[in-house]
């Protein structure tokens, strides 16, 4: 039911339209006419002449010997600059690394669980973020879980609610990313007693410095450790791997 005092649709009808099946009411000849097709005469726009323009120019050279005249090119290209000639470069100004900000959930203290690399599945310590690269400084202690002082990326592991007071830890200027950079010499074994498959390789051994700064790091990181309430239940928690049992769906989980 239409409201009271609404217009009403005027019905729309098309120009041409059946009479019967198959039967239109104008032909196509009074149909060109009625649209006004007839009416929109084109007319024959003559086209401007354009006039050739002639790559080379003919110029008239002196001397009995050379001819009398030469054709020059009317547009000359660019003139290649010689090894002499080079043109003052404005000095590279050095790009500011980025340094990737850190998670809201990180942060000193807060322990971590690995899930790349040798030591995956083992909870750490975060410590600070490394200046130059953006890693992240962690470690174990070393006396849990055998995990040592390490950089690792954030995106290699999961933040857990867990946290240590590390306030008190003091942590060496020297721990770098160029303390933590291996740099050794390549030596190969010459003689008959050479191995083949192991020459110009040198196996890792640990300096003595970084044995001591993990010792004096470990000793700051197991003190606030068992300053904590849950001391106990903490060594306990460092010495096992996480892992995800049967029905535990890692998305649903609260760490």
């Amino acid at each position: 039911a239409q409201m009271a005092g609404a217009k009403k649709a005027t019905p729309r009808f098309r120009r041409n339209y059946e009479l019967a099946t198959g039967i239109m009411r104008f032909s196509a000849a009074r149909m060109y006419h009625k649209r006004g097709v007839a009416l929109c005469k084109k007319t024959k726009i003559a086209k401007k002449a354009v006039a050739p323009t002639e790559k080379f120019v003919t110029k008239k050279v002196g001397g009995s010997k050379n001819g009398g005249e030469r054709k020059v090119l009317a547009t000359k290209g660019p003139v290649f600059l010689k090894e002499d000639h080079v043109l003052d470069k404005p000095a590279k100004v050095a790009r500011n690394v980025k340094v990737q900000s850190l998670r809201k959930t990180i942060t000193p203290g807060t322990v971590l669980i690995i899930l790349a690399g040798r030591h995956k599945g083992k909870r750490v310590v975060f410590l600070k973020q490394l200046e130059k690269s953006g890693l992240l400084l962690v470690t174990g202690p070393h006396k849990l879980n055998n995990v040592p002082l390490r950089r690792i990326a954030q995106s290699f592991v999961i933040a857990t609610s867990t946290k240590i007071d590390v306030s008190g830890v003091k942590i060496p200027d020297t721990l770098t990313d160029a303390y933590f950079k291996r740099t050794h010499a390549k030596v190969e074994k010459k003689g008959e007693t050479a191995n083949i498959f192991a020459s110009g390789h040198q196996e890792y051994k640990v300096s003595e410095q970084r044995k001591t700064d993990q010792k004096l790091v470990d000793k700051a990181v197991l003190s606030a450790i068992k300053k904590h309430p849950e001391h106990k239940f903490l060594r306990g928690y460092f010495s096992t791997r996480f892992g995800i049992k049967k029905n535990q769906r890692p998305h649903a989980m609260i760490f």
